[in-house]
């Protein structure tokens, strides 16, 4: 199962952990992490076109973790949908991907 972590401090997004894999396929086939990592990566380069400075965000076999560094609005608005996107993945597929 892919686990989401949102982490919010006062209502702005600081850190946010996308871990493991959704076991709905084998490697390579699974539409579930796919369109994770569609989410997540479509998200990330937005954010980093529009201001380099404005997060981290470091991959590893475990994952990928962002940290929010600014608390521009634009930042705050793509963060918030690619949260709200990984949330509806979260619907179609709750025995594979879980947000908290």
């Amino acid at each position: 199962m892919i686990k989401v972590k949102v982490e919010k401090e006062n209502s702005i997004y600081k850190k946010i952990s996308i871990l493991g894999h959704a076991m709905y396929d084998e490697y390579g086939k699974d539409i579930v992490c796919s369109a994770a990592s569609s989410i997540a990566t479509t998200t990330i380069n937005g954010i980093l076109t529009l201001d380099e400075g404005s997060l981290s965000y470091q991959v590893n076999k475990e994952g990928l973790i962002i940290e929010n560094i600014s608390d521009n609005e634009t930042t705050q608005k793509l963060l918030g949908n690619m949260v709200n996107l990984l949330e509806q993945l979260e619907e179609q597929y709750p025995t594979n991907i879980e947000v908290k």
